[in-house]
C-alpha cells in the first residue's frame, strides 16, 4: 500500500491555525500523507503576526532534499517564502526535480497587515517560480499587486484570473473572499484547457477565518496528489473549505480570528457513529 504524499514548504504558526500546522492538518484530513519544510518561524496568535524569524535558505534546501530523497512526493504546496534568495533556491531545485502538481499560495501580507514578502522576492517569485507551478491561489489584494490594478466587484475576478494566467503562464485560482457580497464566487482559470471554473460559496458570518488561504491551497494540492483533474480538485477543495468554515464558525479559540475546523469530516463521522 502507498500513501499519496504532499510536501508543504511554508512558515510555522505556533497558534496552529495557519502555515505548516494548518497545511499538515488539511493534507491529513483530505486523506494524504504530509511532509514539510519550514521556511520561517513566526511569532503569532489569532490576533496577528508579531515577528518573523527567517530560516536560512540552505537549511530549507536541506529539509527539502532530505525528505524528497527518501519519500516520493506526489504534490507540492508552497506557502510563505520570505526572501528572493529562498525563492531562487526553490526555483533551482524544482528545475532539477520537476513535479507536475505544484500549488503556490503567493503569501505577501498577513491578514493583520504584516508584510511577509519584500519587493525583490515578489519579482523573483513571478519570474522564476510561477512558470514552474501548476496553479497559483492569490486572494484579491495579492492579485492586485501582481496585476497592478484594482479588483472591486465579482465581474472583475474572471477577467483578472485570465489576465494573471496569460501573464504568468500558469493556472490561477482567484479567491473572492475580500468582496462583501453574501454569495462569493471564486474563479479558477485553467491555462491547460483555457476553461473557467466557477467555485461558489455562501458567506458565513464568523471571525474564524485564520489560515483559510493555507488551508485551501493545501486541500487543492491534496486532491491533485490523488490524480484528479484540476477542475475536480478545485471543486473538492472548495467543498472541503466551505465545510471547514461552516463547522468551525461557532468555536471560540483565542481572542482574535480563530481557525477553521480542519477535521470537520472526521468529527461528522464520529457523531454519526
Amino acid at each position: 500500500m502507498k500513501y499519496q504524499t504532499v510536501l508543504t514548504i511554508a512558515g510555522s504558526d505556533p497558534s496552529g491555525g495557519a502555515g505548516i500546522q494548518a497545511d499538515i492538518k488539511t493534507i491529513s484530513a483530505c486523506g494524504c500523507y504530509a511532509t514539510s519544510a519550514i521556511t520561517a518561524i513566526t511569532i503569532q496568535n489569532t490576533q496577528g503576526v508579531q515577528a518573523v524569524q527567517a530560516i536560512p535558505a540552505d537549511i530549507i534546501y536541506q529539509q527539502i532534499k532530505c525528505v524528497s530523497e527518501d519519500i516520493e512526493i506526489n504534490a507540492i504546496k508552497i506557502g510563505m517564502l520570505h526572501s528572493a534568495e529562498v525563492v531562487n533556491m526553490l526555483a533551482a531545485w524544482l528545475k532539477d526535480h520537476p513535479c507536475t502538481n505544484i500549488v503556490l499560495d503567493p503569501v505577501m501580507v498577513s491578514t493583520s497587515g504584516h508584510r511577509l514578502l519584500d519587493e525583490n522576492a515578489i519579482i523573483s517569485m513571478t519570474q522564476n517560480l510561477f512558470p514552474l507551478v501548476r496553479v497559483i491561489t492569490p486572494n484579491i489584494p495579492e492579485a492586485e499587486v501582481l496585476l497592478g490594478q484594482k479588483i472591486q466587484q465579482q465581474e472583475d475576478i474572471a477577467i483578472a484570473a485570465k489576465k494573471l494566467a496569460n501573464k504568468y503562464h500558469t493556472s490561477v485560482w482567484l479567491k473572492a473572499g475580500h468582496l462583501h457580497a453574501d454569495v462569493l464566487v471564486d474563479i479558477c482559470y485553467d491555462v491547460e484547457t483555457k476553461k473557467i471554473y466557477e467555485l461558489p460559496g455562501v458567506r458565513i458570518r464568523t471571525k474564524n477565518t485564520h489560515g483559510t488561504g493555507c488551508t485551501l491551497s493545501s486541500a487543492l494540492a491534496s486532491m491533485l496528489a490523488k490524480g484528479l483533474s484540476l477542475e475536480d480538485s478545485a471543486r473538492k477543495a472548495k467543498e472541503y473549505m466551505n465545510q471547514a468554515i461552516r463547522h468551525g464558525a461557532d468555536f471560540e479559540i483565542g481572542l482574535g480570528q480563530g481557525p477553521v475546523h480542519h477535521f470537520w469530516n472526521l468529527w461528522s463521522e464520529n457523531k454519526q457513529d
